[in-house]
């Protein structure tokens, strides 16, 4: 086949428009790299095809890029999408059945092409981004390698079964940066090749055992059993009654001969596959262009005396080169070296001649040799060409594709089945069971006929009439409302008018922002600056308020939110009113459980989007990627539309990034106010990952991913969604409170309150045994002497501690779970888990407390904290009275229900330590609830620690003082509570744990040393330091505190002259093993530090900043170290 650029008068929105209607001519792609593999630049080229932008602009004019912000920073933040057309010339036979007889065949696709970010921050585009295509061009820049967004973006793609093509970018580079030779960038190319089919092999490998578990686990819960033969050297288990799965690798991996992997240099403009120069070579050499194609690339050589291809085996210690060197890179290489390194005159024509293209004497006189170069291999080799016939031939169509991949989005729970039901048309038990349960009815039956019928529309990409719409919101993004088209005036544009009329607005743009300065109106009245004059905020006058209220009204209707979408089955038109279901909507559920979930709206208008333009459609069929208008004030982030409420919901896109800095707002006026909750309104709503919070204080508070996702939503703030002067706290960074294993040896005087917390005798408990108490064991009464508390405080092994912060998620199922049986099973699961996280600390000897009965403290679990769900126990292991457990089947939260026994004789004594003990339970796990969320270090969420209630006394009281102290004893005891947990909490040694960043950076050797100074300041640990085989480039890995991170990018840019930039990617808390409290004591501490203690105790550093932004106490001295006398001057 061989592709030609079309080049007609039709319109483009007229032939989309037709081409939307045949799901077998579309393709859905994305464009998937790490930051600077060329993502945007390879957009560019294949804009250039159709005539969107001019060549010579490509790679320079960064079309997709559409924010300011992304022009000046030169990378991508937001994903947008283009629709592309591209023919296909195909050489048939005729119809008259002559075999000497061809024609050609034409035939056009649309290609619907999203362009998504590289940098780490805005991994959430991405995600968004692959859940709305079936094929994805995987980037990988020859002279970095793989790189950590790599990984990510492969591990996206396979999750979402995302069909992936390799694309080896910026070849010229090894020519003109790293002056390889043809042999060593074919090493090169094939180790890239190879890291990035180790990656995919190891998310097979990991997909294996995941199935080969399941299958497992499915038999016994069947109660098959397992023959196990005992041998006398082992024991052996017959595996063959367990069937491996039955997956294929064949296809998941690249190999440049199956035609899914392009070499590339997309600034240059141009690329290839083995099989073109396979087609170059077949007719030459008198072989079949197929068999050329198996050998052009791997160990093949070409023997020129017996004219055959031979392998390794047979080179006998010739050196011959590979074919793909000999065929393909010299050719490259002479083309560069002729026209950039020697400037051959002579040579230049004489390739010119040979390769057949066309090359204007001026060009060939110009001394732009850059320029020169990308003429003649964009004429060679296009780069379009290469690009979307690969896309055409190995991206399924969406008739194809989704009957792979809506299984899995649609039921990501019992996927197997859905498919198997998908292949044998009938009904499946994942999709039967739930339906089963439910008593049989007219409703519950049209239920489920409804959802046959949805389901086979899905999976045919059905776009028929009768077929029920389902549509799936992946983002909402915002546009001004004038860049959009006006109603009525729909009209044919093509490219070259495109350009003008782009052009057009930038002209207009240029002449508001003149008549702007003209009239004294800068940006600080757009709110870019604290610049404003002071008096004008706060004049509260009736005109003042009125043009207050104008401007709200002109903000509300200025921006509009634009569903990013794809439609799956049926034909969404405008002025239809769908469904529109959040991410908890479940249609098993009654209305009453589901109203909260679900809403209505009317289409208001479809779009075409190409890039930052757009175009009015009447109807989108299914298979396409669109957007939508008039889905505002009905989704957040992400939803599913359907004409059905029998669909399932698709949204809830899964991130590996989870935002860490928080930052809380306020208007510079407070009149503002409104304008500022409106702003964050449209930007919770636009952006995929930020969480905008409003606090019990009532700050506006916004949790970004890192600094520069900070800066792009600050900056929307104040220029788009609110337009007003907005006033952000420094970033607020999280830490975590936790204990280290090794209390301190010489306990010394903790202070970090005024008031005084010295622990008051107990008279509840027998206090006369010499016995020491246990580290971390304190007993604490109530002010009324009504109840005391025996408690102890022990640090949980860091593979526990771990265990239980991942399973957070997991946890706040099993306590939602209503099902009885279920339940029970999720947590005797959990515990199995739970337990052998325990042994196997204990077997490793981790961090593990002696001489603790960790079995008997697992066994009393009451719940974890702080909120339910942390990484905190409250046991109770106490003989003489019990309370709730977790792990109880019924677990019942009102703890009013229990009485007392009334058969007792003595009305003026509690009748049983458990009922007495079981009343006020919930003043126990409240003051442990609120204590895990606020530790006593800096008011920050306690982890890893286990609180063991030991003993609770209750003195018994006349019928009088039970009346009177009783009314008040639940609120005493959770102040008992958090007072004791505080100081059993400051027995121990206690730690700060920081939230960090990886740090992935590749520099030049002749910079490393700035990379490690700067390093080094921001308290950054070095972890693995590689130079990269071929190249002058060293490849670091690192951790640093997010708390050290603000303007580390920039500081490192500034020292290495814009040599290096880092990936920072959070990957959770790390303990900083230095006491907060700690001062030197020893005589060799003393002589080594001083009694001033000159050198910085960083624990204590963090903790006071903390403690200082929150209000709280701190010991900090007006004047330290006061030795110097006073100078006096005598006059």
């Amino acid at each position: 086949m061989n592709p030609a650029v079309s080049s007609t008068n039709a319109t483009i929105s007229s032939r989309v428009a037709q081409l939307q209607t045949r799901p077998d001519c579309i393709r859905n792609i994305c464009i998937l790299a790490h930051v600077d593999h060329g993502k945007t630049t390879l957009s560019d080229g294949l804009l250039s095809s159709n005539g969107i932008i001019s060549s010579k602009l490509s790679g320079k004019v960064r079309y997709l890029d559409s924010r300011p912000d992304e022009q000046e920073r030169g990378i991508t933040m937001k994903s947008s999408g283009v629709s592309l057309l591209f023919n296909v010339m195909q050489r048939v036979k005729c119809p008259s059945g002559n075999a000497n007889e061809f024609e050609t065949k034409t035939n056009e696709y649309l290609i619907n092409l999203i362009d998504s970010p590289g940098h780490v921050d805005f991994s959430s585009e991405v995600s968004t981004a692959s859940r709305l295509c079936d094929g994805g061009l995987v980037l990988v820049d020859v002279v970095e390698g793989v790189c950590t967004q790599t990984h990510t973006v492969l591990r996206q793609a396979w999750t979402d079964k995302v069909k992936p093509i390799l694309v080896l970018n910026k070849i010229d580079r090894l020519i003109t940066e790293l002056k390889m030779t043809p042999s060593e960038a074919y090493t090169q190319l094939n180790q890239i090749l190879e890291q990035v089919n180790a990656v995919l092999g190891s998310f097979y490998s990991e997909a294996l055992m995941k199935d080969a578990t399941k299958k497992y686990e499915a038999k016994v819960a069947l109660g098959d059993n397992f023959d196990i033969d005992v041998g006398i050297d082992d024991a052996t288990c017959d595996t063959d009654q367990v069937d491996a799965p039955d997956m294929d690798d064949s296809d998941i991996y690249f190999s440049p001969e199956k035609g899914n992997v392009i070499f590339a240099s997309s600034l240059d403009g141009w690329a290839f596959r083995v099989s073109q120069f396979a087609q170059m070579y077949a007719a030459k050499l008198g072989v079949k262009e197929s068999m050329l194609n198996k050998v052009i690339w791997g160990d093949f050589y070409l023997d020129s005396k017996a004219k055959k291809v031979i392998g390794r085996k047979k080179l006998c210690g010739r050196l011959l080169k590979p074919l793909f060197v000999q065929f393909v890179l010299d050719n490259i290489w002479a083309v560069y070296h002729a026209v950039i390194i020697s400037h051959d005159r002579e040579k230049i024509e004489k390739i010119v001649k040979t390769i057949n293209v066309t090359i204007l004497p001026r060009d060939l006189r110009s001394k732009d040799l850059k320029a020169l170069a990308q003429n003649i291999m964009t004429q060679w080799l296009p780069l379009s060409k290469a690009v979307l016939l690969a896309v055409v031939q190995h991206i399924p169509s969406p008739a194809v594709a989704q009957a792979d991949r809506l299984p899995q989005i649609l039921y990501p729970d019992d996927a197997t089945s859905a498919a198997a039901h998908l292949q044998t048309d009938t009904p499946s038990s994942g999709l039967s069971t739930p339906i089963q349960k439910l008593t049989t009815s007219m409703e519950q039956l049209q239920f489920a006929t409804d959802r046959e019928v949805l389901d086979k529309a899905v999976y045919a990409c059905n776009a028929s009439t009768d077929a029920p719409v389902v549509v799936y919101i992946s983002k909402m993004f915002s546009v001004s409302r004038n860049s959009l088209p006006k109603l009525g005036k729909q009209s044919s544009i093509d490219p070259d008018t495109m350009l003008l009329r782009r052009q057009e607005i930038i002209r207009k743009s240029r002449a508001l922002d003149r008549e702007k300065a003209i009239a004294g109106i800068d940006d600080a009245s757009l709110g870019l600056n604290n610049t404003m004059d002071k008096p004008t905020i706060f004049q509260l006058n009736s005109s003042h308020a009125s043009s207050t209220n104008d401007s709200f009204s002109h903000l509300e209707n200025d921006e509009v939110l634009v569903g990013f979408a794809r439609i799956y089955s049926g034909t969404i038109r405008v002025g239809q009113t769908l469904n529109v279901l959040g991410p908890k909507y479940n249609p098993l559920f009654t209305d009453t459980n589901n109203s909260a979930y679900y809403s209505t709206a009317t289409v208001e208008r479809l779009f075409l989007m190409m890039g930052r333009d757009f175009e009015d459609l009447d109807c989108v069929p299914a298979g396409n990627v669109f957007g939508i208008l008039g889905l505002q004030d009905h989704v957040l982030k992400n939803a599913t539309v359907s004409s059905t409420l029998a669909c399932p919901s698709m949204a809830g896109v899964k991130t590996d990034i989870k935002p860490i800095v928080r930052v809380a707002l306020e208007p510079v006026d407070p009149t503002q106010m409104k304008q500022l909750v409106h702003g964050l309104d449209m930007l919770n709503r636009a952006d995929p990952c930020v969480e905008v919070i409003l606090e019990s204080t009532g700050e506006n508070v916004i949790v970004c991913a890192g600094e520069l996702h900070l800066e792009r939503c600050l900056r929307d703030l104040r220029e788009r969604f609110s337009r007003i002067q907005i006033q952000a706290s420094p970033p607020i960074v999280p830490f975590r409170e936790t204990l280290s294993i090794f209390p301190r040896i010489v306990q010394q005087s903790v202070s970090i309150q005024p008031e005084d917390t010295v622990q008051a005798p107990s008279t509840l408990f027998n206090t006369e045994s010499s016995m020491p108490l246990p580290i971390g064991t304190v007993m604490q009464e109530t002010k009324n002497k009504m109840c005391g508390l025996k408690l102890r405080a022990v640090p949980l092994p860091p593979i526990v501690r771990d265990f239980l912060a991942k399973s957070v998620g997991r946890v706040q199922i099993i306590d939602a779970m209503k099902d009885t049986q279920k339940r029970g099973e999720a947590l005797q699961e959990f515990e199995l888990e739970l337990k052998a996280s325990m042994d196997h600390a204990i077997k490793e000897g981790d961090g593990v407390v002696s001489k603790v009965d960790w079995n008997q403290i697992l066994q009393g679990i009451v719940c974890f904290g702080p909120k339910g769900i942390g990484s905190n126990i409250l046991s109770c292991t106490a003989q003489t009275y019990s309370m709730n457990k977790w792990n109880q089947t019924s677990f019942k939260k009102d703890y009013g229900e229990l009485k007392l026994d009334q058969t007792e004789s003595t009305p003026t004594e509690w009748t049983s330590k458990n009922a007495r003990t079981a009343e006020f339970e919930n003043s126990f796990v409240s003051g442990f609830q609120l204590s895990a969320a606020s530790g006593p270090l800096c008011a920050e969420p306690m982890s890893g620690v286990c609180f063991v209630i030991e003993d609770v006394q209750f003195m018994t009281a006349s019928e009088q003082d039970e009346v009177t102290r009783h009314a008040t004893l639940p609120g005493q005891i959770l102040a008992m509570m958090r007072q004791a947990m505080k100081q059993s909490f400051l027995q121990w040694s206690p730690r700060l744990m920081l939230a960090m960043y990886s740090c992935n950076l590749q520099t030049p050797t002749d910079i490393l040393g700035k990379v490690y100074g700067v390093l080094n300041r921001r308290h950054g640990r070095i972890l693995s330091e590689d130079l990269k085989e071929g190249t002058p480039f060293f490849e670091i890995m690192s951790d640093m505190p997010v708390v050290e991170s603000f303007g580390f990018t920039d500081e490192l840019r500034t020292r290495t002259s814009g040599a290096a930039s880092p990936q920072l990617m959070f990957t959770g808390f790390q303990v900083l093993d230095q006491d907060p409290f700690w001062v030197p004591t020893t005589d060799e501490e003393l002589e080594d530090l001083g009694e001033k203690a000159d050198r910085d105790n960083l624990a204590k550093k963090y903790m006071d900043a903390v403690r200082k932004r929150k209000g709280m106490f701190t010991e900090k001295k007006v004047v330290e170290h006061a030795e110097k006398q006073k100078t006096l001057k005598n006059k």
